[in-house]
């Protein structure tokens, strides 16, 4: 069975951080482009940060550019986020993705996690 599991999110105070992982089992997901996305209440998704198998190409929104940070370490099978001076305005649920092309629509994406809280206060 395929899975991306996130951890790491929780309540901050604005200016804060929070670091987001995506741990993925069943299969390697090495091959595959991962992206982050977010969705606060009332709102569609939104795209966060993408990355594609190797690391090597990163794409951001201008939203968080300068204060988010996406890797992936293929020998553990995991994606992170690195979030830093935190707004309110980032508070969402937080999901990452995977899928054969790198891409900052959600509906490129064949896999999901199930989403991770991320509050920030002010």
């Amino acid at each position: 069975q395929v899975q991306l599991v996130e951890s790491g999110g929780g309540l901050v105070q604005a200016g804060g951080s929070l670091k987001l992982s995506c741990a993925a089992s069943g299969r390697a997901f090495s091959n595959d482009a991962m992206g982050w996305f977010r969705q606060a209440p009332g709102k569609e998704r939104e795209f966060v940060a993408a990355i594609d198998w190797s690391g090597g190409i990163i794409d951001y929104p201008d939203s968080v550019k300068g204060r988010f940070t996406i890797s992936r370490d293929n020998t553990k099978n995991t994606m992170y986020l690195q979030m830093n001076s935190l707004k309110p305005e980032d508070t969402a649920v937080y999901y990452c993705a995977a899928g054969p092309r790198m891409s900052i629509r959600p509906w490129s994406y064949a896999y999901w996690g199930q989403g991770n809280q991320v509050t920030v206060s002010s």
